[in-house]
C-alpha cells in the first residue's frame, strides 16, 4: 500500500509522488486527507486523487472549505488560503470532499486517521506521550496518521514504554510485532526540513513500513501560488521544507 497525506493543492508534488508509487508496483493508494489547503491547484489535485486513490479521508483544510469547520480556528495564512480555495473550487470537487470521512478502519490490524485516533480532525501526534494515549484508544495494532506534515514513527512493545523518532528518507521499520503509529509525512508541504515530497510504502505481507522522498519541480508549485495571489510565504516555505 502507498500512504499519502497533506497534498494541499500542490499538483507537481502529487504527480511526482504518484509516479514513484507506480514505479514501486504498489497495488493500492490510501490518502489521509487535506487534498486542498495551501496550494493553488485544488481541483486538479482532487481530480487526480479521486482517479488514483482507493481510499481517501477528509482533513481539516478540506472540511473548512466545505463549511464544516470554523475558519476562525485557522492561522492567518491557512484562513486566507481556505477563502481563496472556497472561491475557486468546482462544485464537483466540493461534492467529492463532502462525501469523505476523517477516519477509516480497513482491517483488524490497520486504522487510518487524518489527525489522530482520539481526534481525527485536529490533534497533532508529535510526541511519544500523545502517541501512547492514542494507542490506548485506537483499537487496531497499527495506526496511520497525517496532519502534522512530519514523517514520524512511534512504537510500543509488550506494554512497555512508547518511543518515537523522525522517519527520514530510507527508513525501514519492522511492524510485525507491537503497536505502532506511523505518519508518512506531507506530499505538498513537508515540515521536517526536507523539501522533497513524502510518502510511505506499507507492505502488509512482510509487515514493513518504508519512508520515501521524491524531488519535484518546486518552482512550478511556488509560481502557481504566487500567480494565484496567495500569500508568498506559502510559496517560499516549499523550498525549505518548513
Amino acid at each position: 500500500m502507498a500512504l499519502i497525506s497533506d497534498v494541499h493543492g500542490n499538483l507537481p508534488a502529487l504527480r511526482s509522488v504518484l509516479e514513484d508509487v507506480r514505479e514501486q508496483g504498489v497495488d493500492e493508494i490510501w490518502c489521509l486527507g487535506d487534498l486542498i489547503g495551501y496550494g493553488a491547484q485544488p481541483d486538479e489535485c482532487v481530480a487526480l486523487a479521486r482517479e488514483s486513490c482507493d481510499v481517501c479521508l477528509i482533513g481539516n483544510h478540506d472540511l473548512v472549505v466545505i463549511g464544516k469547520l470554523d475558519i476562525s480556528d485557522f492561522s492567518l495564512n491557512a484562513a486566507l488560503a481556505a477563502r481563496w480555495t472556497d472561491e475557486h473550487i468546482s462544485e464537483e470537487t466540493r461534492a467529492f470532499l463532502a462525501g469523505l470521512e476523517p477516519a477509516a478502519t480497513l482491517s483488524p490490524q490497520i486504522g487510518l486517521w487524518h489527525a489522530s485516533p482520539r481526534d481525527p480532525v485536529w490533534e497533532y501526534v508529535l510526541s511519544a506521550g500523545l502517541a501512547e494515549a492514542c494507542m490506548d484508544e485506537m483499537g487496531t495494532r497499527i495506526g496511520v496518521v497525517g496532519h502534522s506534515h512530519v514523517a514520524l514513527r512511534f512504537g510500543r512493545a509488550d506494554g512497555g514504554p512508547t518511543t518515537g523518532a523522525l522517519a527520514p528518507d530510507g527508513t525501514v521499520l519492522d511492524l510485525s510485532e507491537g503497536e505502532w503509529i506511523v505518519n508518512p509525512g506531507s506530499v505538498g508541504q513537508p515540515r521536517d526540513g526536507d523539501n522533497r515530497a513524502a510518502w510511505l510504502l506499507l507492505d502488509t505481507e512482510a509487515w514493513t513500513a518504508s519512508w520515501r522522498r521524491v524531488a519535484y519541480p518546486i518552482d512550478e508549485a511556488a509560481e502557481a501560488i504566487r500567480a494565484a495571489g496567495l500569500p508568498t510565504d506559502l510559496a517560499d516555505r516549499l523550498y525549505y521544507g518548513q
